[in-house]
Parts: C-alpha cells; structure tokens; sequence
C-alpha cells in the first residue's frame, strides 16, 4: 500500500499564496488589475481550484502528527448553491436574471484558540472579479473573548444586530424574501457584549457599529440592542435598533422575530417597524415576513411564505425603502435532503416558487409588480477536515 504522506505534504507558505493567489485572479502589485468576466464557467473553474486546494490543505493538516478529530482550533468548510432560474415581468422572461446560476460560493473558517478565545470568518467567492472585491465580499471576520460561561466580548467584521428569523438565516438558506432584506447592508465593522444567562436560555446583546447606512465622506453609527431567547415551543430574535443616516439623525427599527415550534411543523412570524420619527414608528413605515414549514419523515421540506414592505411617504429617501412603496411577495417551495434519514442537512435539492405584486419606486428595485420567479437547484456544503481525515483512514486500511 502506498503511504499518503508520500502524496500529501504541508503546504510551503509561498505556495499557499501562490496556489490561492492564481485561484482569486490576483496580480502582484504593480500591475493593474482587469476586471474577469463573471461567468458560469469561469466561477466552476475557480471553485473546483479552490475545493482541491482546500482539500490537498485538509490532507496535510489530517496527517500531520497530533492531529485529533476534537480539535477546535481549525475548522474548514465549504458551501455553495447552483440553480437554475426563470424570472420574468408580466409574462415576459427577463433573460438576464434567467438562466444557470452560481448563486452562493462560500467559505467558512471557525476555531477555538484558546478556551477563551475564538474566531469566525465567512468569505463569499461567486461575486468576485478581482482581488480588490476581497474585503467586500467578507461577510465577517471577528474575534470573540469569553472572559466566562456568561459573558463575550467580540470585534471584527460583524452582522449588524437585527431581529428577525428571515434576517437571521444565511442567504444561502433563503429563496425570495422581503425587500427590506434585499437592500439591507447587514455586514459593518463594531463591536459587541452579550450576556447568556446561566441556563442559557436567553442572550442580550450590546452592539456598536458603522451604520448600515455608511457615508463615504462621514463616519456614522448605529446602536444595536439584541435579545435572543428560547423558551419551550417559542423562541424570539427580538432587537432595538439606531442607525444614523446623517449628522444627527436616525432611523429606529423594533423589529420582533417570533418563532413557534410544535414537532415538525414551524411558524415564523416577524414584525418590523422602522421609523426617522416617532409618529412613523406607528405603522407608517413596516415590514412583515412570515413563513409556515412541515418536515415529512426528516427529508422533505415543504414551506410557504409571504412578506409584505410598506414605506410611508414621509421616510426619508434612500434608506434601503423608498417612499410611497407598498410591495407583497407570495411563494412556496419543496426541499428534498436525501440524507435527511440520518439528520445531515450536507446536501438539498430545491424547487421554489414566488410573485410580486405593488409598487416599489426604488430605482433599482429587486421586487418589482407581476414579477414572477422560479428557482430549481442544489446546495451542499463540506466540512474539508472531516472530508480529508476519512479519505486518509480509507487510504490506510
């Protein structure tokens, strides 16, 4: 039998950056950077590099001496989503948004240095042309100290401090959803401190942060307070949020995720109201999502969802919502997990179906009226380490 080691080696730091320089379209720098083309097969050539420099990594690192499977320091995985899409106005297809998409193409890197210390970091690869999209396309990259059981202290490139059950799943995970949370600018630099009580039933969070409605030319903030709590069949995501959109001013949300769970039937329910004023936090200016899921037999999922997102005509322009919008979007879908029977989630197979109807007077709207929009597709996600270490045990039997 051939030794794995004679194949695998630890990667040289060079070429890592080489190998992960060639596959991100880099270029040193002194030379200008071109902008690549954002096409199908260019982004399943550079995620099949990616997957088998990830792997080859993963081989090194599963071989090495000491290596065990509880390790926390580094873990690896991958996730990504292909569908097939028809999106049409009116009856009319809109060829552009149609057609084989690669519409998620994920990195996820977790670690406990420390009993102390951890790290999360979630880098997006399908919408990047050059290296200079980087730092855009990092969702988050944040650094959390956990001085004890109860308290955490954590700074970096978070997820700004909403509520919500729609806000809080990954995109990955998600179909259509409100327009709100299509225009939303839900990743910002800050910093935070959550208390978990000592059941750890409930968690209030403090967070500090550029606002989401950032300005090139001034530095704005927003104050985040978070409560999630879980308590039998209901569980909350509940928030209080000001974001500054200009000296002086702000935009308030109370947002309330409501979640109820009764075996394999799901109802989540959530209240956003958003206002510059407080007369606008009386339902002037709001959104609401809800969506209703049964899991038959732990593989099919089947789900129906609605959002609606009213915008006053007092709001002010530009943050996010335009004035005078009233948009409602109407769908459902089927999921299918073939390992469902063993509680993997690793691999989906989707068929979904939405519908738009109002007006949306943003000028660059994503939910238009009699807009329809079909999606059929694949998601799977990989834990590298995991993935090495059983083909090396493989290998050596």
């Amino acid at each position: 039998m051939l030794g794995i080691s004679n194949f695998v080696l630890p990667l040289r730091p060079v070429l890592r950056i080489r190998i992960f320089n060639h596959i991100l379209g880099s270029r040193p720098a002194n030379l200008s950077m071109t902008k690549t083309t954002n096409s199908l097969g260019a982004t399943i050539r550079r995620a099949t590099l990616l997957i088998a420099a990830l792997f080859t990594f993963g081989l090194a690192q599963a071989q090495q001496d000491g290596y065990q499977k509880d390790n926390e320091i580094f873990r690896l995985g991958v996730e990504a989503r292909f569908d097939y899409l028809h999106e049409a106005i009116d009856g009319t297809k809109i060829n552009g948004n149609s057609g084989f998409k690669v519409r998620y193409f994920n990195l996820r890197m977790d670690g406990q240095i420390t009993p102390k210390f951890s790290y999360s970091w979630r880098q997006r690869f399908n919408r990047m042309n050059s290296l200079s999209d980087f730092a855009q396309n990092t969702d988050w990259l944040h650094l959390t100290y956990r001085p004890t059981e109860n308290w955490a202290i954590s700074a970096g490139k978070q997820v700004v401090m909403i509520g919500g059950w729609e806000y809080d799943r990954a995109p990955i995970e998600l179909y259509f959803c409100s327009e709100y949370w299509n225009n939303v600018a839900c990743y910002q630099l800050g910093a935070s401190v959550a208390y978990t009580t000592n059941e750890g039933n409930d968690t209030l969070t403090f967070q500090f942060c550029q606002s989401p409605y950032d300005h090139a030319e001034a530095d704005y903030f927003a104050y985040n307070l978070y409560w999630s709590g879980q308590h039998g069949f209901f569980s909350a995501l509940y928030s209080l949020n000001f974001s500054q959109y200009a000296p002086g001013k702000y935009d308030a949300y109370v947002v309330l995720g409501n979640q109820f769970q009764f075996g394999d039937a799901k109802l989540q329910l959530d209240l956003m109201n958003r206002g510059v004023s407080a007369r606008e936090l009386l339902f002037d200016n709001f959104s609401i999502m809800g969506e209703f899921s049964y899991l038959v037999a732990d593989r099919v999922n089947i789900f129906a969802k609605a959002t609606y997102d009213k915008v006053g005509n007092n709001y002010a322009s530009g943050l996010f919502l335009y004035p005078g919008s009233e948009i409602t979007r109407l769908g459902g879908g089927v999921e299918y997990y073939p390992l469902g029977h063993k509680g993997n989630r690793d691999i989906r197979l989707h068929a979904v179906y939405a519908h738009t109807l109002g007006t949306n007077t943003n000028p660059a709207p994503t939910a238009v009226n009699k807009q329809s929009y079909l999606t059929v597709g694949l998601t799977w996600k990989i834990d590298i380490l995991s993935a090495a270490e059983k083909f090396i045990n493989k290998v050596r039997k």
